[in-house]
């Protein structure tokens, strides 16, 4: 499946803005099962842009400087991804959770995608008792990995509601448990939360999911706005399988992967630092259309 993807954000500032320090983590990275065939960024006004490193975790990362006073700031990026990703299916032969704890344990890869750099609790996802003994009932050492985290992807679909009053981007993953309820953040923290806790490496993806559902199937919850959902490593065979708990699914041809992280400090959109006074108004603008269906 060929995506055309629009994700435009708006700033307006009271007061004009004299300098502006901002890393973009916009573009799509290139992982196992998708491909970026076009990207383009456009920044009003335009300022000074230059790439950057990422600092953890796996992003394409734009350093934008404003150095002149503004009162706006409009920031488009588009995007064409092919997507052609299979859904897993658990088999018998799957490795138990108690092996690929074991092999993450003993793992010296030290590169962005080892499962050792996500074992341990991130910034933004402590481990935390109450998420660690619910998230246990679904994570037997002896059960299939793929079985498992499909399970728990499900049980948080069912049992929390997608709330978009109930959290704020800050809010911990323990008070979004106490509630049962937040958005796709909220999820996804806590899933990693009681996986981590378990010795399980899993990773924090934001994304998108399309906006327009196949004819005949239900719209995913989400697909509005940027996505948030797990990478669970599953073995050297199987590598780093998604799973996303807001909407009780594997991550498959519905998912375009931006970036990934510890938690969502690593690979927020957009964050830096802006030196000024007043209100600031946020806009966010997010459309995934599938070009081949609207082709056909």
């Amino acid at each position: 499946m060929l995506y055309r993807i629009r994700h435009v954000t708006r700033f307006e500032y009271a007061q004009p803005v004299a300098f502006a320090r901002c890393n973009l983590r916009l573009q799509p990275i290139l992982w196992s099962g998708q491909v970026i065939e076009d990207y383009r960024l456009t920044i009003t006004p335009s300022g000074e842009t230059s790439p950057a490193r990422a600092e953890a975790g796996l992003a394409n990362v734009v350093r934008l400087v404003l150095d002149a006073p503004v009162r706006s700031l409009t920031i488009e990026s588009s995007a064409q991804v092919r997507v052609d990703r299979m859904i897993p299916v658990p088999q018998a032969s799957d490795p138990t959770l108690g092996e690929i704890a074991r092999l993450a344990r003993a793992s010296r890869d030290a590169s962005p995608v080892s499962p050792a750099s996500y074992l341990f609790p991130s910034p933004l996802i402590p481990l935390d008792r109450d998420i660690a003994l619910w998230c246990a009932e679904d994570l037997d050492p002896g059960r299939g990995v793929l079985e498992a985290g499909i399970a728990l992807a499900r049980r948080i679909q069912r049992e929390f509601a997608f709330d978009t009053t109930a959290t704020l981007v800050d809010t911990s993953p323990h008070e979004a448990f106490v509630k049962r309820g937040g958005v796709c953040q909220d999820f996804a923290q806590i899933m990693i939360s009681g996986l981590r806790a378990a010795g399980l490496p899993a990773a924090y993806v934001s994304g998108y999911l399309r906006t327009l559902p196949p004819p005949g199937q239900p719209r995913l919850v989400g697909a509005d706005a940027t996505h948030a959902w797990v990478l669970l490593w599953c073995g050297p065979d199987l590598g780093w399988v998604g799973v996303d708990p807001t909407n009780g699914i594997w991550m498959a041809e519905d998912h375009v992967v931006m970036a990934i992280g510890r938690d969502y400090a690593d690979i927020a959109p957009i964050d830096g630092i802006v030196l000024g006074s007043g209100a600031q108004e946020l806009r966010v603008s997010v459309d995934v259309e599938p070009l081949e269906q609207v082709s056909a």
